[in-house]
């Protein structure tokens, strides 16, 4: 690191878990964010201002007034160019020592699989649950690490998935694929503005903490935010042998 980087990234230094060494790592990783949004708004610059070298970003969308009440990477003057037009222009001005690579495409299986095979983690802050299927059966695929969070209306969830470890649950362990699934938004529900930061926060912490390798993360863990009784739950996951996605016989 140079003298700016020491001390731009100082309070980090101070804290033995991380340190030179773990700083270093975070200056020479790789995050694909998938999802500009509410959750990608508050996880993208965590990232950025804590030192990751390169992040990725991927979203198809644009900048609308809606967005604006929770989606804190973009402004008035945002609206009408693409999400990661935006989020590239915020997350520079935060820290130009980040590379950003900002895609305006839709996620689909051979993006995804191009984009994945050069990143350390991978975090999901789509609001779709077919894209995240997809963002996790690709993930297995190449065995990396995928943080995954959703926050709709007052209820959050965050949770990480190692696939370089073989007793690690996948997405569709907990949440079976399902086709007659019906979705469900912000735009016909509603989200409580900070429960998307809160969230997306979270899902920056766990994706640090992970790619320094200190502590113990969400992994194997289900966090639930309840923001109307302001509760913390936890569910205990465990890989389940019939996924159809991870199952026996099928890594």
């Amino acid at each position: 690191m140079n003298d700016e980087q020491l001390l731009r990234y100082s309070r980090h230094l101070l804290l033995d878990e991380i340190d030179i060494a773990g700083q270093e790592r975070l200056l020479s990783s790789h995050v694909l964010i998938i999802g500009a949004g509410g959750l990608g708004s508050a996880c993208a610059p965590y990232l950025a201002a804590a030192g990751v070298g390169k992040i990725t970003l991927v979203d198809h969308d644009h900048v609308e007034l809606t967005n604006l009440q929770r989606q804190i990477m973009h402004q008035v003057n945002s609206i009408g160019m693409s999400k990661v037009a935006s989020g590239e222009r915020f997350l520079k001005s935060l820290n130009p020592g980040c590379q950003v690579k900002a895609l305006e495409k839709k996620v689909d299986e051979p993006l995804l699989e191009e984009l994945i095979q050069n990143v350390d983690v991978v975090v999901d802050c789509t609001d779709n649950f077919l894209t995240r299927h997809l963002i996790n059966r690709v993930c297995v695929n190449y065995k990396k690490v995928l943080v995954s969070g959703a926050a709709l209306r007052f209820d959050g969830q965050v949770s990480v998935f190692d696939f370089r470890d073989p007793s690690s649950p996948c997405y569709a362990c907990v949440f079976p694929p399902d086709p007659n699934y019906v979705e469900t938004n912000c735009a016909s529900m509603g989200v409580f503005a900070p429960l998307v930061g809160i969230i997306g926060s979270i899902a920056a912490a766990q994706t640090l903490q992970v790619m320094i390798g200190f502590g113990e993360s969400l992994l194997g863990r289900l966090l639930i935010w309840n923001a109307r009784t302001t509760q913390v739950d936890e569910i205990k996951l465990a890989r389940q042998h019939t996924c159809p996605v991870c199952g026996s016989g099928v890594r």
